[in-house]
């Protein structure tokens, strides 16, 4: 339950006024006037997401501090103002950024793009200063008028200051017999909220007489701090080094006490209205509280915190640097972990206890699904200078894995290139560079290149000199083969790497190879098998707290069990190579419950995201769905250019039962044009399957083409499409008659579609909605064209389109 705003009525009024009228509307007014309050009335009423901007110095900090309140973030190769408009774009949410440093982050021209960049985005900031800006609104919040010396001692200011001494446990005042000491301290208050409550709670303790007429909040804050013991007073300076809020356990190590210690001590300083605790039980401190707490610390307090903060990053860090779950205890501590790791890397002292706190924290973030964080730390470890080579060969591996999840699959190689130059100084450099290999075979895998993952896994299992990178590699391997369709080998090397079931800091292995196996089973038609396996997988991941795989695993059920009950994850903030999946996953329901549009549009997103993401195999699964959707929604031309697409795909990536599923996509539409070579594209389906032993499941099995007695020589290269096979097919759905050579053939028939309603004057929002798709994947489609076209503008293209003509 919010406090009154007491005296307020006029300024909330004004606020109420301002954001009927502007987008833009910034509070401003000294610190502690309360801002912050007044605001929180305001928002209670609507819609919003809240950002703490205090401790946020520069714009990047506050647009990706704003993208995690909307639950939202970029994708690769996205610019942060241009995800922040589209997450607020069309969405009646009020954004709050609370105690912006609007001159420090130089956010002002960045909020006026996003604003003229849409049509429904609201903000509101409190700040010291306005920005200004011209769609800025500024409502200006003064102190509470104190009573002059002939007044009578009432109003908001005397009301809030009896009310805060009754809250600390003060006597009762009387107004008649002490309005002298009731005058004083309010006038040095100057009538700031935070600094009559602050003296209110001096008066409480020590008395009105004795409590000190503080004129400004630095001073009130010093009069507290003298009036502490001498225990309360370190903890005040201490608490004011954390830039974070933090648990009991942490300020149980950064006092050097015990917890039951820390919370008397902690809220001792909260019945002080020093420190504040929300309702997870993390305590925090007011910025400019903060502020004049660390300016009191002295060098031991310093040195204490640091101390304190590694001793306790040590105690709770996993004992291994291979184990780690999502359910890990200080995950609910994260800020407190990153800084003690980044704080020990600074210092060459303590660099080794840093690098050895980060390496043993990767497993719980990344099972946890966190992989912004995990690049950060890592990044930041590696940027304080090189640990100790053994382990900064790994840190350096862990944030290019990280990287590539967070950027985009191949952004992580120039850290595994510097992997490798720790290698070259660590112990045994072979099992070093044994463990990179295996991680950029990893990274080829998502890509899609499977000839250059089977390499590097082939690689890392011939230098790994002890076999503890073995399975790992092997299990890549038996990834590559199932992708491949060589399904014998696939489970011969699921079966080799078994084992790791038996390792504790591997049985992450041994779920994923399981969940390979049924899909096998699934490919060959063993449905019952493939639902047990990944049913089992999905439960047993469950209760080792392994996130990741586990939801993994559960995607693939719920294509196949739709009793299934899903679990329930923001999808925002899963990494890319999981919320990919997950994605499709969503769309594949929808189209199942007979929504085709929408289906189409989360289809459309999860391509451009594969594409910019260079999440290959992802985005032919996708454009399956997309091409789907679309033949369900008449669009029989786009679901030609996307089945084409995805076939060109997955010729260069060599996956050919996806490859038959596309051909199966194609004879349905060819049948559905009367082209005489539908059954020609089953029969191609079936070349494919055949060999492997795999069937037609999903989206294959609903077209339903009779194939031919065989499909066209020069289609296939053996078991596999040959080289010519993509163009050979292309032409059967391309038989116009020649047309004179236009500027505009560059482009795809999706980038055709999108360059023609923006020469009628479409807007991105209405050309997705004609298409079936959303607006991220239209602002792709007009990336592309500006890119082919060598231009830069709607205007540009409306014209060479019109010229066209």
């Amino acid at each position: 339950m919010l406090s009154p705003c007491l005296g307020r009525e006029d300024v909330q009024r004004a606020l109420h006024e301002a954001l009927e009228e502007s987008r833009w509307v910034t509070v401003v007014g000294p610190p502690g006037s309360g801002k912050t309050l007044l605001v929180r009335h305001v928002a209670a009423t609507v819609v919003a997401s809240w950002v703490d901007a205090r401790s946020l110095h520069t714009i990047d900090e506050v647009l990706v501090a704003a993208l995690a309140s909307l639950e939202s973030e970029t994708a690769p190769g996205d610019s942060l103002t241009g995800a922040l408009g589209r997450a607020v774009d069309g969405r009646e949410c009020l954004l709050v950024l609370d105690g912006l440093d609007l001159d420090t982050t130089e956010a002002g021209p960045v909020l006026q793009s996003v604003l003229e960049a849409t049509s429904d985005a609201r903000v509101v900031v409190t700040a010291l200063t306005t920005a200004g800006q011209p769609a800025e609104s500024v409502v200006r919040v003064g102190p509470l008028p104190v009573p002059s010396p002939r007044a009578p001692l009432e109003g908001p200011a005397v009301e809030l200051f009896l009310r805060r001494i009754r809250a600390a446990g003060g006597q009762q005042v009387d107004l008649a017999e002490q309005a002298h000491e009731v005058r004083r301290l309010l006038r040095a208050t100057g009538g700031l909220p935070l600094l009559i409550e602050q003296v209110a709670v001096q008066s409480a303790l020590v008395g009105l007489s004795n409590a000190m007429s503080a004129v400004s909040l630095d001073q009130a804050v010093d009069s507290a701090h003298d009036l502490l013991d001498e225990r309360s007073a370190a903890a005040l300076r201490r608490i004011g080094l954390l830039d974070f809020h933090a648990g009991l356990g942490v300020l149980a190590h950064v006092l050097d006490v015990s917890v039951p210690e820390a919370a008397e001590l902690a809220g001792n300083l909260v019945r002080r209205s020093l420190l504040e605790v929300d309702a997870q039980g993390h305590f925090d401190m007011l910025s400019p509280i903060r502020g004049r707490a660390r300016a009191l610390a002295r060098p031991d307090d310093v040195a204490a915190v640091n101390a304190g903060l590694l001793t306790w990053a040590q105690a709770n860090a996993p004992a291994h640097d291979n184990y780690g779950a999502a359910d890990a205890e200080w995950l609910g501590d994260l800020p407190a972990m990153r800084h003690a790791v980044l704080t020990a890397c600074a210092d060459p002292e303590t660099r080794a206890e840093g690098y050895s706190v980060a390496n043993r924290i990767f497993s719980s973030l990344y099972t946890s699904m966190r992989a912004r964080e995990a690049v950060e730390i890592l990044e930041g470890a590696l940027a304080s200078g090189d640990g100790p080579p053994g382990i900064g060969a790994q840190i350096a591996r862990r944030a290019g894995i990280a990287a590539s999840e967070v950027r985009g699959t191949y952004e992580g190689l120039w850290l595994l290139a510097r992997s490798d130059e720790h290698a070259s100084a660590a112990p045994i450099p072979e099992e070093q560079l044994s463990k990179t290999a295996s991680i950029r075979a990893e990274m080829h895998l998502d890509a899609g290149d499977l000839a250059s993952a089977e390499v590097e896994a082939k690689r890392a299992i011939e230098l790994d000199p002890d076999g503890s990178i073995t399975r790992q590699a092997t299990r890549t391997l038996a990834d590559v083969y199932t992708s491949q369709g060589r399904f014998a080998e696939a489970t011969e090397a699921a079966v080799a790497a078994m084992p790791a079931r038996a390792t504790g800091d591997e049985r992450w292995i041994d779920l994923s190879l399981r969940t390979l196996l049924a899909r096998i089973a699934l490919e060959q038609g063993r449905i019952a098998e493939a639902v047990a396996g990944t049913r089992a997988v999905v439960v047993e991941a469950r209760e080792l707290a392994e996130d990741r795989v586990g939801l993994l695993a559960e995607t693939l059920l719920r294509n196949l069990d739709p009793t299934w009950v899903a679990t329930d994850v923001v999808r925002e903030t899963l990494p890319w190579a999981v919320r990919l999946p997950v994605l499709a996953q969503d769309g594949r329901d929808l189209l199942e419950r007979g929504d085709a549009k929408r289906a189409a549009g989360l289809a459309a997103d999860v391509v451009a995201l594969a594409d910019s993401a260079r999440l290959g195999r992802d985005g032919v699964d996708a454009r399956l769905l997309l091409g789907r959707a679309l033949v369900d929604l008449g669009d029989l031309d786009q679901a030609t250019t996307t089945y084409l697409t995805a076939l060109d795909h997955c010729r260069t990536m060599r996956l050919p039962l996806r490859a038959a599923d596309v051909l199966d996509g194609l004879a349905g539409v060819a049948r559905a044009r009367d082209l005489p070579e539908a059954r020609s594209l089953a029969a191609a389906a079936f070349a494919l399957r055949t060999p492997r032993k795999a069937v037609r499941w999903g989206y294959s099995a609903d077209y339903d083409v009779v194939p031919a007695n065989r499909a066209p020589a020069e289609w296939l290269d053996g078991d596999d499409l040959s080289a010519d096979a993509v163009p050979l097919i292309t032409a059967v759905f391309n038989r116009a008659t020649p047309a004179r050579p236009s500027v505009l053939d560059a482009l795809t028939a999706a980038e055709r579609q999108v360059a023609e309603r923006v020469a009628h004057g479409l807007t991105s929002r209405q050309i997705a909605e004609e298409l079936y798709v959303s607006p991220r994947t239209v602002d792709a489609h007009l990336t592309h064209i500006y890119r082919k076209l060598d231009i830069n503008t709607r205007a540009r293209l409306a014209a060479l389109v019109v010229d066209d003509r």
